[in-house]
């Protein structure tokens, strides 16, 4: 069963990702969509928010399998979206594979390469440069943002992973470049330690983990020496700086977090959306840690996709150095928003009260702007 929620249109055209996972719902649907509205506000971009996707998961599933399912979703889904209607990209269990059978059958249906009706797409077939990476990427960006004002460093810090899929993988990558240590991720069946922290060709095998269909990380331990893999734990076992969930909603809990601040962790940043649990969130809160919603700290996902709308829309291709700059300006942009709005009396900032007021207040202002009362 497929479903799409247009949530709100107030800013621009629909816009959020496709989850194809076997405990997708509509409740899941309405929520994320929700929360997407305030995302999207939050990147300053002319778009508004939706969310979609199907209870059919990929995981197991042949190359023919998904594109069948990809093109009968499609079918019925073509008539609701458009470039200046609704663009979905990819989000859970939606890769550039998914979306680029979808993207097919979308143009087999309307007769024409309207390029900027979905996004996430292949470089070849109109994507942007970065955008695999630009979740992962965008949320280190904001986290070196948060560390600067509070005069913490990135560099040397230990990271803690969940997942393995686009977003870890792009977080990852980001993190070992500026200079930190990716220590541990995680899937469904444990989690890998990684004493040293991650390197270039760890970071590739990621995405053959992902593209295995298998869903599990143990074979990560497998070909790597001096990593161990611990059937049934979550990374948030392992003693680590910073932790970034990048996986699935309610992934971190109370008890995890409580593991977390007992370890000394000092920061989390949701990567993924809806991340922690509440209980989670005000344990950290309560700590006086610094944590950050995933509204602001993935936006940069969804705000490579409007960047390629505005591309496809222009018929042109920036370069990679011209996406990642408009990237790290967005990130600060957001970074600025929830500081603006969450900056309490003693100083210190409510990333989470920021992010929320924020993205309301550009909402709330262009309905009441447009006569929407």
């Amino acid at each position: 069963r497929g479903y799409r929620v247009q949530y709100s249109a107030a800013l621009g055209p629909y816009k959020g990702g496709l989850r194809f996972a076997s405990n997708v719902n509509l409740s899941i649907i309405k929520f994320l969509g929700f929360e997407q509205t305030f995302k999207d506000a939050l990147t300053c971009l002319p778009i508004g928010g939706a969310k979609g996707g199907s209870d059919f998961s990929p995981i197991g599933r042949s190359d023919g399998e998904v594109m069948r399912f990809c093109q009968a979703f499609m079918t019925e889904f073509h008539r609701h979206i458009g470039q200046d209607i609704d663009c979905p990209a990819g989000d859970v269990g939606v890769g550039g594979r998914e979306v680029g059978y979808l993207y097919g059958q979308y143009r087999r249906i309307v007769g024409a390469a309207e390029f900027g009706a979905m996004s996430g797409k292949d470089i070849k077939t109109g994507g942007s440069i970065l955008r695999p990476e630009a979740t992962g990427f965008g949320a280190l960006y904001f986290v070196q943002h948060m560390l600067q004002l509070a005069g913490k460093k990135l560099e040397g810090a230990k990271i803690a992973i969940s997942g393995f899929g686009n977003v870890a993988w792009g977080a990852s990558k980001k993190a070992t470049e500026l200079g930190a240590k990716v220590i541990a991720i995680s899937g469904p069946d444990g989690v890998v330690t990684i004493p040293n922290g991650m390197n270039e060709e760890m970071i590739d095998y990621m995405l053959e983990l992902r593209a295995s269909n298998r869903n599990i990380v143990a074979p990560f331990a497998e070909k790597f020496a001096g990593t161990t893999f611990t059937p049934g734990k979550k990374a948030w076992s392992v003693k680590c700086d910073i932790a970034l969930p990048c996986a699935f909603q309610n992934e971190l809990n109370g008890d995890d977090a409580a593991e977390l601040l007992k370890n000394g962790t000092w920061c989390c940043a949701e990567v993924s959306n809806m991340g922690c649990t509440p209980e989670a969130i005000h344990a950290f809160q309560k700590a006086g840690i610094l944590f950050a919603p995933g509204k602001a700290v993935n936006a940069g996902g969804v705000a490579t996709s409007g960047l390629e709308m505005t591309q496809n829309c222009m018929h042109i291709s920036w370069s990679g150095k011209e996406v990642d700059e408009k990237l790290h300006f967005i990130m600060a942009s957001i970074h600025d928003a929830c500081v603006k709005f969450g900056k309490q009396k003693d100083g210190h900032i409510d990333y989470v009260k920021g992010a929320n007021i924020a993205g309301f207040m550009k909402v709330a202002q262009a309905m009441l702007e447009q006569g929407v009362l």
